[in-house]
């Protein structure tokens, strides 16, 4: 295992295949890709036509228990499985999602795998690739601009600007934009009132675009894009605004799937970003069923952990594309148990056999979720460096004792070779018969399906609903939208609402301050906790080290 090389300089010491040859190995013609350079294409929505009757392969999910703030390696695993099965002689491929500016300048680096197991190109991956997020915050900016100039143009809609609920949205984590005053200055900049922005992740018309099946379906969603109501609290829509045709002319290029590779020649479709919390936090929808249509196996994953990603991902990404997996994973760390059996972040790295014990319950929580769809889960446990002989014996000592079916990644310093043991057991859980179900019936009205996560997800005791909430769910049923699924936004650092509970928290009552249709995405958010829609940077920010250097390369991505 390598401790000299960064993630840059490993994606950069391996040159890339033509991507021309990568889509004839997954089985794209030539005349379905768009090349952008030598390493990265897009697909052209026509293959879909050539695939219509081709069955689908299997689909395996990785997801992860409750991480630490640097994340606990998922799309390092996920990389390393599919690299694995590729190895192996498979027909295997891997569909995640786009990495964001945002978490790349700021704490978490980049969401291109790491170490030995990589999508490449790197850089261009994690920084503006083939124009996606831009396409989406045009699309989303061109509407907000619209819905003020409608405003400024004598207001014809009827809008109450009070009930404007559509921010604008920017790639970066900038929180001294999270509350504004626009249209200052005088009537010719338009009328005064209080705005803010958004990350472009957080978009609805990011979560749309991930959750269309086809261009008509993206379409039809951005016109149900409800930007506010007018003096009848009548919903305003991006139809209304006479917006989504260009909306969606934007988005032509960007609802087409990207392909790339591994370090190792595995074709990967890297495709959409949605946030994980106000979002479903997956990968595209078309990006999933293109793999599927191509290859006997697919590797993918969901934001976070079970509780927010993979109930998600079950509940409203499997629901909207009619898939189901035949296997999940789930990403455990030995920082992460020790951070939940109470240990601060300074002292992670230090041999705390206790600590690890004590924070296991948040790892059997999550089987415990997953079996709740249906399927038995397989714990990878993704080894650091500084992990333990004795640390990695303890865990896996207490997977036995549980019953606990589990296996040791090394896919960071190993590749494809490291994952093999973890590639064996999901090749042979893809296999199994499983009695894969949702956790909700759509009929539930709204506040029942929210018992239901946050109870069988969460292990909350009750869950109370503030006014506006209760409010905000009878609006939302009035309007005929009671039947969607639910999107619930929470803290991705606890199982419960409370970022400071740790482990396995219990007896506890979660709380929905209020509610917010997302009518275009098809799905009603829950939220819960005080999410930031809007990120901010660290005290030290991880752009301070991303330079060239005198070679002219990019030196600190991660």
């Amino acid at each position: 295992m390598s401790n000299y090389l960064t993630d840059v300089e490993i994606a950069r010491s391996v040159k890339p295949q033509p991507i021309s040859e990568i889509a004839e190995k997954a089985g794209i013609l030539k005349d379905e890709i768009e090349l952008y350079g030598n390493a990265k294409a897009k697909v052209d929505l026509s293959i879909f036509d050539r695939l219509k009757e081709a069955s689908d392969g299997k689909l395996i999910l990785v997801t992860a228990m409750t991480p630490t703030p640097a994340g606990e390696g998922k799309t390092t695993v996920t990389i390393g499985v599919g690299d694995a099965l590729h190895s192996l002689g498979y027909n295997s491929s891997i569909a995640i999602r786009e990495p964001s500016l945002g978490p790349c300048f700021g704490i978490k680096g980049g969401a291109a795998g790491g170490g030995y197991s990589q999508v490449i190109p790197m850089e261009d991956i994690n920084l503006h690739f083939t124009g996606d997020f831009h396409a989406v915050t045009s699309a989303h900016n061109l509407l907000a601009a619209m819905l003020d100039n409608s405003l400024f143009q004598g207001n014809p809609l009827d809008i109450d600007e009070h009930t404007i609920t559509f921010n604008r949205v920017m790639d970066m984590n900038d929180r001294t934009l999270r509350s504004i005053v626009i249209g200052l200055g005088g009537r010719v900049n338009g009328i005064t009132r209080e705005a803010g922005f958004e990350i472009t992740t957080a978009s609805e018309i990011m979560a749309l675009l991930c959750l269309a099946n086809d261009l008509q379906d993206l379409e039809s969603r951005l016109d149900k894009i409800i930007v506010a109501f007018n003096s009848k609290r009548e919903p305003v829509t991006a139809k209304d605004i006479n917006a989504s045709g260009a909306m969606a002319v934007l988005l032509k290029d960007a609802i087409k799937p990207n392909l790339v590779q591994t370090l190792e020649g595995t074709p990967t479709f890297v495709h959409g970003g949605p946030f994980a919390n106000i979002a479903h936090g997956c990968n595209s929808i078309l990006a999933t069923k293109l793999a599927l249509k191509l290859s006997d196996y697919v590797v993918t994953e969901a934001g976070f952990a079970s509780d927010l990603g993979a109930e998600k991902f079950f509940d409203i990404k499997c629901r909207t594309a009619g898939i189901f997996p035949s296997a999940v994973v789930i990403v455990a760390t030995v920082r992460a148990l020790k951070y939940h059996g109470g240990i601060v972040a300074d002292e992670l790295k230090n041999e705390n056999i206790g600590a690890l014990e004590r924070g296991f319950v948040n790892l059997k929580k999550h089987c415990e979720n997953i079996e709740s769809f249906g399927i038995k889960p397989i714990v990878a446990i993704n080894r650091f460096t500084t992990d333990t002989d004795g640390e990695i014996a303890t865990l896996s000592e207490l997977c036995f004792e549980h019953n606990i079916d589990f296996a040791i990644s090394t896919a960071w310093g190993d590749g494809s070779k490291g994952a093999l043991e973890l590639v064996e057991k999901v090749f042979k859980r893809t296999n199994d018969i499983n009695c894969f179900d949702y956790i909700y019936s759509l009929d539930m009205p709204i506040a029942e399906k929210v018992v239901r996560v946050a109870k069988v997800i969460y292990g909350a005791d009750e869950v109370r609903f503030l006014p506006a909430a209760e409010k905000g769910m009878e609006d939302i049923a009035k309007l005929g939208y009671g039947n969607l699924p639910i999107c619930i936004a929470k803290t991705q650092n606890s199982l419960s609402d409370d970022p400071t509970l740790k482990g396995r928290p219990e007896g506890f009552k979660f709380t929905v301050r209020h509610v917010k249709l997302s009518a275009g995405a098809g799905f009603v958010v829950i939220y819960s906790g005080n999410i930031m829609t809007m990120p901010g940077l660290p005290k030290t920010p991880a752009a301070e080290n991303i330079r060239f250097n005198e070679h002219g390369e990019i030196e600190g991505l991660f």
